[in-house]
């Protein structure tokens, strides 16, 4: 296992396993009133009695709900408990993926979530997760390859979860030696017309990479200060304690020399 720090940012969005994946309409074609044809799982699941179905989200809805409040054990119950009624589906193996990332066992964490691929595939969410993996083991090549695939799958209008994806895209770049690349995605976005800490937090990893620690941590509290909302920049500070430029709050220091 590795020793990769404890905060892993994780996308645990569920969806609903009877609706077929949105279809994007190519430019220049009208828009089919056709709805897309269910997958055999999808067709599986529904026909399901009625009450199953129901029993399979409560306890879904119930272990999201727990492992949002941290009780892991709780969840992992509620998530084999709706397993009982179905266990085809990518939510189950998504969530129960993200419970093993919290034991630190990202091996059986890859696993699950690459199960959770299998059954949907192409789903930005379960990619996110899979990148994440390669993110915090250091697999900085295959992080990449598949943190580019994922915002290609993330909608529009989900600027920050696009950004958060792009500032791992830079910080793959840079553990890769690519810094000219590192540079150009550190200036993509003005930040008085970006509604993200992206700018901030990668003018801090320029910082962090060329030793000048005193600027890295003057960009790092702009953003708090800019921001101010602890919930929206956990992720972000997670990533650079992943990446090794800031010290855990466990009490870490940023081992990993870029």
């Amino acid at each position: 296992m590795s020793n990769a720090n404890p905060h892993v940012a994780l996308l645990i969005l569920l969806c609903l396993v009877a609706v077929a994946p949105a279809q994007v309409t190519p430019a220049g074609e009208e828009k089919s009133n056709k709805r897309p044809e269910l997958t055999e799982t999808q067709k599986e699941f529904t026909n399901l009695p009625e009450q199953q179905r129901k029993d399979f989200f409560k306890h879904l809805k119930e272990a999201e709900r727990l492992f949002n409040q941290k009780r892991i054990f709780e969840c992992i119950s509620e998530v084999r408990e709706s397993s009982k009624i179905f266990n085809k589906s990518s939510e189950v193996y998504n969530l129960l993926g993200s419970c093993y990332v919290e034991f630190r066992d990202f091996d059986k964490a890859r696993e699950l979530f690459n199960k959770a691929d299998q059954i949907s595939p192409n789903q930005a969410t379960i990619l996110f997760n899979i990148a994440e993996m390669e993110f915090v083991t250091h697999n900085w090549k295959s992080c990449l390859e598949k943190m580019n695939r994922t915002i290609k799958l993330l909608p529009k209008q989900d600027v920050i979860t696009r950004r958060l994806v792009e500032f791992k895209i830079m910080l793959c770049h840079i553990a890769l030696g690519d810094q000219e690349e590192a540079n150009k995605m550190a200036e993509k976005y003005d930040p008085l017309e970006d509604d993200s800490p992206y700018y901030y937090y990668a003018q801090a990893s320029l910082c962090y990479r060329d030793k000048d620690v005193v600027k890295a941590e003057e960009w790092y509290q702009m953003a708090n200060r800019v921001f101010q909302n602890s919930g929206m920049l956990s992720a972000w500070q997670d990533t650079l304690i992943e990446f090794g430029y800031i010290a855990s709050f466990y009490g870490g220091n940023a081992d990993a020399e870029k």
